[in-house]
């Protein structure tokens, strides 16, 4: 092995590492922390791991500060930007089990987080109580919305507001969910209008 592959081996090995192992209290590195444990070539050695990744269908993604990822990031937002490893396709149905979720949790934050993006990024979290109390157990309400603000889906201001955190933004495709949820709809109507149309036969 040449030495120049060796470094780069290091330094993957490295990145790694820094991506797996939990430090902070959110998941993932910061950009500024990686150039110094790996050098100003972070991002092409972690184009490298994400190549590594991919047969294991996991990814390397970027978390920005602003909302939006910039198509063109400067160095600087690079720099400023949170870097995790999360999974590249779609969860299988086995997998919100082995992460520790229960199908109706999950239902519950993609119905908070569609919600949030109807009211335009926020709402009070009043609002988002008195919805997903239509859907699960009272005493579930309070805590899965503590759950998705602690796992970083969801941040919460001094005055009650709830908006979308950083997790959300990396994992979740916002137009994909709010396409689901609107063909479910569509397709619970169109079963619905037979038998409506059934008992007006009837009457």
């Amino acid at each position: 092995m040449s030495k120049k592959k060796g470094t780069y081996s290091a330094k993957i090995k490295k990145a790694t590492q820094m991506l797996l192992y939990k430090r902070h209290q959110k998941p993932g590195v910061k950009g500024w922390e990686l150039k110094k444990a790996v050098g100003s070539d972070y991002a092409k050695v972690l184009e490298v791991l994400d190549d590594y990744l991919e047969p294991m269908d996991l990814v390397v993604k970027a978390v920005f500060e602003d909302e939006k990822t910039p198509e063109n990031p400067s160095e600087e937002e690079m720099d400023k930007a949170r870097y995790f490893v999360t999974l590249r396709g779609e969860s299988m149905a086995s997998e919100p089990k082995m992460i520790g979720w229960r199908i109706d949790d999950l239902a519950g934050l993609a119905i908070t987080i569609s919600f949030i993006i109807s009211k335009d990024g926020q709402t009070p979290r009043k609002e988002v109580e008195k919805l997903l109390a239509e859907k699960m157990p009272n005493w579930k309400v309070g805590l899965n919305i503590d759950r998705y603000i602690r796992y970083g889906y969801l941040m919460q201001d001094e005055k009650g507001m709830l908006f979308l955190d950083w997790r959300t933004r990396a994992e979740v495709d916002e137009k994909a969910l709010i396409d689901m949820l609107l063909n479910a709809k569509s397709e619970k109507q169109a079963k619905a209008e037979p038998a409506l149309e059934e008992r007006e036969e009837e009457e």
